[in-house]
């Protein structure tokens, strides 16, 4: 005869058995192992992915992707990857050699692929010539346009899916729910830039970052290094710069969380134009920062131009 204690035994293992039988099928599944080239476009990734998703970034918060060069750990971080998101339109130069080197078979998605690319200087309202960059005839800062950056998550979501096809719902969802508040976000920028008067709508940084915004946005930015901080501004163009800035009166100067601010800072000095603030173009900052995300960042871009510029 079986007593009752054994058969509550056999109960409580049958229903230990059952339970790890019944676990989430994404408790035991890995995560897909992901690179990112930078800040920005890793958060992009975040957003999509989520918990799908192990994110690693090259270029971490207030890096410097122009003048990034990658480490044999960058390497060994390419070649665990299954997935590596670059930007293109030749931001990282140094993308083709590091794959290359790492021997990695990850699938490479080109963020920026389908943008319409503006040529450099197309956008930013001035005719400084600028030599030793090495972007070739684009200007790669797409992101800061919010209606490219939804071109780059539905790359984003497409190639995740390519990599992952089981976490096709997931990431169709994320996307999904990230674009609604893209579209929002850029609503809210048009809003923000059509509050500032138009004849105050000019400013100056330090590189030619804010060329896609300018044009999507209307307003004019002005810089007296190119599209890549990798070389340094001529006494040419820093002079040329102090005189349109007396001549045509213009507001405000804004520093950049990638740049020196020491060539700001003398450009404010001997212009007589204000520092309008920080401003967040090739890098997001910190957790702790203004510009964690990247809709943090363009929120906290607004609220610089909007407080430098409207009165």
């Amino acid at each position: 005869m079986i007593s009752r204690r054994s058969i509550l035994t056999a109960l409580a293992s049958a229903a230990f058995a059952l339970s790890g039988l019944s676990a989430p099928a994404s408790a035991q599944e890995p995560k897909v192992q992901a690179v990112a080239s930078f800040s920005i476009l890793g958060d992009l990734v975040r957003q999509v992915g989520g918990d799908r998703v192990e994110m690693t970034t090259l270029v971490g918060p207030n890096g410097d992707a122009h003048v990034f060069s990658p480490t044999p750990a960058d390497a060994t971080k390419v070649s665990n990857a299954k997935i590596v998101f670059v930007n293109g339109l030749g931001f990282e130069g140094w993308t083709n050699r590091l794959v290359k080197s790492s021997g990695s078979k990850a699938f490479i998605v080109t963020a920026s692929s389908g943008v319409k690319a503006l040529k450099n200087e197309e956008g930013h309202g001035h005719g400084h010539s600028h030599a030793g960059h090495n972007h070739g005839d684009l200007d790669p800062h797409a992101w800061q346009d919010v209606a490219n950056a939804k071109i780059y998550v539905a790359n984003i979501r497409d190639g995740l899916i390519k990599a992952d096809p089981a976490g096709k719902k997931t990431y169709e969802a994320n996307a999904r729910s990230y674009l609604a508040k893209l579209e929002a976000l850029d609503v809210e920028v048009k809003a923000a830039v059509g509050a500032i008067p138009k004849n105050r709508r000019k400013v100056i940084t330090t590189h030619d970052a804010f060329g896609y915004f300018a044009k999507a946005y209307g307003m004019e930015f002005l810089a007296p290094q190119g599209v890549s901080t990798d070389a340094e501004a001529s006494a040419a163009d820093v002079a040329k710069i102090v005189k349109q800035i007396k001549a045509e009166r213009i507001p405000a100067v804004f520093l950049e969380n990638v740049s020196n601010s020491q060539l700001i800072e003398q450009i404010a000095r001997e212009s007589g134009a204000k520092i309008g603030g920080r401003l967040y173009s090739d890098a997001l900052s910190d957790q702790s920062g203004p510009a964690g995300t990247y809709i943090d960042m363009i929120r906290n871009n607004v609220q610089a131009l909007q407080g430098a510029l409207s009165s």
